[in-house]
């Protein structure tokens, strides 16, 4: 299933994408896509529904996060040998682990607001992984049990916020509207590897980002189980499992956002993504 929600900011509605493309209303069999909702068993329960019997939503809605309800929204940095290679860093011998506030999640064709001060707004096509059953102490083996399915992001960060303000990364990858999310929560069974999916991002049609899930340096079902070691991940909690190479600042010279680019993604599968950049 392509669950998604639609409608205006704060007021959307679930909803489900029927085979020929089109928005049908999810709202009469579940209140929103977030928390219980998404539990293994209530997912089974949406898949015996037949689209064509639900209402069909008209025209084009906007889109909001394909989630609701996020409690925690986790990122993981340096996971591409090749992007850190090109910001100069080393892979890390464990995963880099920082939190994104989830006043940053908006949906996945929102503007791209560039904070106030800001020179180095920056672009990361990435997957998500949304969790659907609470996880603690889980095997690589059980952690994609645990997975309600995968979603596009776009990672937008603040590099001199992020390297040069002293501290965690947190308040770079934080700022409102820097968490593009969706267009939709594709459940686990339509992804047959995680860990082979092709991404893609481009800004005003020039492509930066050419890459594959494929050179993760820790795939997916292993941070599922690295973070539960350390924090129980919640129904509706996301993780961000970093970006191939292509960023802004990997550019000679460096390229970053201004009000009135475009930016572009998608990941096979999952869908695509258009932002507009304004100046916040």
């Amino acid at each position: 299933m392509k669950l998604l929600r639609f409608g205006p900011a704060g007021q959307e509605r679930p909803g489900v994408l029927d085979a020929e493309g089109r928005i049908r209303d999810l709202s009469a069999h579940v209140e929103d896509i977030a928390g219980v909702a998404i539990l293994p068993e209530n997912l089974e329960r949406l898949t015996r529904i037949d689209p064509a019997s639900l209402p069909l939503v008209e025209g084009a809605p906007r889109l909001g996060p394909c989630v609701a309800g996020t409690g925690k929204f986790i990122c993981i940095g340096l996971n591409y040998s090749d992007h850190a290679a090109e910001t100069g860093a080393k892979v890390p011998p464990e995963p880099i682990i920082f939190m994104k506030a989830t006043s940053a999640i908006v949906g996945p064709n929102d503007a791209i607001e560039i904070p106030r001060g800001s020179q180095k707004t920056d672009w990361e096509v990435e997957l998500g992984v949304v969790i659907g059953k609470a996880a603690k102490y889980v095997s690589q083996e059980e952690a994609l049990d645990h997975v309600a399915g995968y979603c596009l992001i776009n990672d937008v960060s603040e590099r001199s916020f992020q390297a040069e303000r002293q501290g965690q990364w947190t308040k770079g990858k934080s700022c409102d509207t820097f968490g593009p999310i969706g267009p939709w929560l594709v459940t686990r069974d339509e992804i047959d590897d995680p860990q082979n999916l092709a991404m893609r991002l481009e800004v005003n049609g020039r492509r930066f980002q050419n890459g594959s899930t494929a050179t993760m340096v820790y795939g997916v079902a292993y941070l599922v189980s690295y973070l539960s070691q350390f924090m129980s991940l919640q129904p509706g909690d996301i993780i961000s499992t970093g970006t191939p190479p292509g960023v802004g600042l990997g550019q000679k010279p460096n390229i970053f956002l201004k009000a009135g680019d475009v930016v572009t993604l998608s990941i096979d599968g999952l869908g695509e993504q258009r932002q507009d950049v304004v100046q916040g």
